[in-house]
């Protein structure tokens, strides 16, 4: 598939505006420094949505030999994890309707983009992404297994905060393009656990609310260290099941 750039209409573009304001205002005193680092790395403004093939994937090319790899929206686990493995983030290229500002039932291409493309200009967390997608594909054909691996993108990649400065900050992409959730989550009643792959393997997620409690991570480069682990619970997993 294709981006195919020139669909996009002056509507599309001024939602894109108006999302990437609403949370520019938030994100600098709440987000992770590695990832405000890299929206400028990836090229990333308010007046236009990013063009895959001309501006961001060069850029990202440069910086850790990834791209952005387009989809028609959520695709099967083996598809996904195979994309991940070869360095190609899945991306759609729909954007929501002002109807569905504060709520979507999939990801559109901002949650999407700007969600999670910034952190791909970050080398410990690429390589992480990269590694745990070999792992997935080893066990794609065990579904509990696979369950398993789908928390820890979860509690991570999608919904993962982590410690800069002595300060909590969050990463993950379905916190970043939330307005709702990244005030949400840093509330001083809601849950923080360090990170612990054997528990985070094990905590269910959920998809249609707020989570119940968040894991933070120390490093980017803790969450790459962390694959191995990972891959000998589930190994011991298998063995007991």
């Amino acid at each position: 598939m294709d981006q195919d750039y020139q669909k996009y209409s002056e509507a599309d573009h001024k939602m894109w505006k108006q999302l990437f304001e609403r949370q520019m205002n938030v994100l600098p005193a709440i987000a992770s420094r590695t990832y405000l680092e890299g929206i400028d790395k990836v090229g990333f403004v308010a007046d236009h949505i990013p063009d895959f093939k001309k501006e961001t994937n060069p850029r990202l090319q440069l910086l850790t030999n990834w791209k952005v790899y387009v989809v028609p929206g959520l695709i099967p686990h083996k598809e996904f994890y195979t994309h991940l493995s070869n360095r190609e983030f899945p991306a759609s290229t729909w954007l929501r309707k002002p109807e569905q500002l504060e709520y979507l039932e999939e990801p559109d291409m901002f949650h999407d983009t700007f969600g999670h493309v910034p952190l791909l200009s970050n080398q410990p967390f690429c390589d992480f992404i990269e590694h745990l997608s070999h792992v997935a594909l080893r066990f794609i054909e065990n579904e509990n297994a696979l369950a398993q691996i789908s928390r820890l993108y979860w509690y991570t990649v999608e919904f993962g905060l982590i410690r800069e400065s002595g300060a909590l900050k969050i990463y993950g992409g379905g916190i970043i393009s939330s307005a709702g959730e990244s005030a949400y989550c840093l509330r001083e009643k809601v849950p923080k656990l360090n990170f612990d792959a054997a528990i985070l393997l094990g905590t269910p997620y959920h998809i249609d609310k707020y989570q119940d409690h968040y894991f933070v991570i120390d490093s980017y480069a803790q969450l790459y260290e962390s694959v191995s682990e990972i891959e000998k619970l589930l190994d011991e997993f298998v063995e007991m099941v």
